[in-house]
């Protein structure tokens, strides 16, 4: 038996002012939401180097990889960090038939955000230009494709799955009377 695809899809938080922040909960988040896929990634990338037939690893950041958000200073931190790790990744791996890429979801109904359960075509998102939290689905959706062989040109990216709400600034959804944005 091989192996020829990771995702790595781990992630935790904190909603903590940046100067209450204490070193074990920045170190917490840190083993979480990099070091753990850095770790990950190279056990895997060994094992698929080994076997000689290509493969696929894909890193589950956040939209916070490329967008600050108050009280996540670490969460940031760990998912930028891990955004550029997958850069390296697959600068070092292409050679081999490894493709290694980065899905960048936004607020996805989970655990993590309070509304797993939720009917994300029912709750109201201002600041989120399609007006909903993500579906868990939508983002398995980007990520079976990257992990697929219709994939097999694309490494070192970045895909937000976020409703476009990078388009919006780092302030979406705090401000924005989505119904007006819309009519406008």
């Amino acid at each position: 038996m091989g192996l020829d695809i990771l995702v790595n899809n781990a992630g935790t938080g904190t909603a903590t002012p940046f100067v209450d922040l204490s070193l074990d909960t920045v170190r917490e988040v840190l083993d979480v939401d990099l070091v753990g896929p850095l770790l990950c990634g190279q056990r895997a990338a060994r094992r698929i180097l080994w076997q000689g037939r290509g493969g696929r690893i894909v890193n589950i950041t956040s939209v916070h990889e490329h967008q600050p958000r108050v009280g996540a200073g670490s969460y940031c931190a760990a998912k930028a960090g891990l955004g550029l790790l997958t850069q390296v990744m697959a600068l070092e791996l292409a050679e081999y038939g490894i493709t290694v890429n980065a899905v960048a979801p936004g607020e996805i109904a989970t655990p993590m955000t309070g509304n797993a359960d939720a009917d994300v075509h029912a709750v109201s998102r201002p600041g989120v230009p399609l007006g909903r939290p993500g579906d868990a689905r939508e983002v398995a959706e980007v990520v079976a494709f990257l992990a697929g062989p219709d994939a097999s040109y694309v490494t070192g990216a970045s895909w937000a799955v976020d409703g476009s709400m990078l388009r919006m600034g780092p302030m979406a959804g705090s401000h924005v009377d989505h119904d007006r944005w819309r009519r406008t």
